[in-house]
């Protein structure tokens, strides 16, 4: 039962860092919510006029509900900001909106790890959810390539977080170089700007680590189940 039981630790590590870097997220989004950008250019009109700054215009800008909802979909080539960024101005709003301008140029550009998160989808949507079934099954069967495909499908969802790491890091660089360039914001402004996109970033690489953590857990309780069959 070793394996078993220690292995919980990393499912608590992991939880642990998702919930640090989310309590990271909403601090700095409320923070930054409360700080109006001396322009006042709501984060709709701003998120249009630096695409078209860039040469990306026509891309729809959406309002939908929910907070930190926030997207690009690269399939419809429309981009959709939660009703409180939608209308705002503050630094927190035109930094969301910019990250998700930052996709909409990663798809206008052709951007190769974009594409590949687009196209990897579906595959790891199936992998993710047979992932855990098809292990355990091989654990209660004591059948190794059963519990071998299980961590094989549950590793397509570590390999999309891999991938989604420098894909929205990307995203904010470019977010960032569109708000100086375009002068949405002051130099003062842009520093609370990147703390938004820092902490949103470190979303990402919780999520990273919570799936690599994930992925040892069930090498390790292949491994033990294999050494108690010996």
């Amino acid at each position: 039962m070793w394996y078993y039981d220690s292995t919980y630790l990393l499912v608590i590590l992991g939880l642990l860092l998702g919930l640090a870097a989310q309590g990271a997220v909403k601090s700095a989004y409320s923070r930054y919510m409360g700080v109006q950008t001396q322009r006042g250019i709501p984060a709709s009109d701003a998120v249009a006029d630096m695409l078209e700054m860039q040469g990306n215009a026509g891309v729809p800008v959406e309002c939908i509900q929910g907070e930190l909802t926030d997207q690009y979909d690269p399939r419809a080539n429309v981009l959709r900001l939660s009703r409180n960024v939608y209308q705002s101005s503050s630094v927190a709003a035109l930094s969301i909106a910019a990250h998700e301008a930052g996709h909409a140029m990663q798809k206008y550009e052709s951007y190769p790890l974009l594409a590949l998160r687009s196209m990897a989808v579906p595959v790891v949507n199936f992998g993710s959810q047979a992932a855990f079934p098809i292990f355990f099954l091989g654990i209660l069967a004591s059948l190794r390539p059963l519990m071998m495909l299980g961590i094989a499908c549950f590793a397509l969802s570590v390999l999309f977080a891999l991938i989604t790491l420098p894909v929205e890091l990307d995203a904010s660089r470019r977010g960032m170089a569109m708000l100086k360039e375009s002068g949405m914001m002051t130099e003062e402004e842009r520093k609370g700007a990147k703390k938004v996109l820092t902490a949103a970033a470190m979303t990402y690489v919780a999520s990273a680590l919570a799936a690599l953590l994930n992925l040892a857990r069930l090498i390790m309780i292949a491994n033990g189940s294999n050494r108690r069959r010996r």
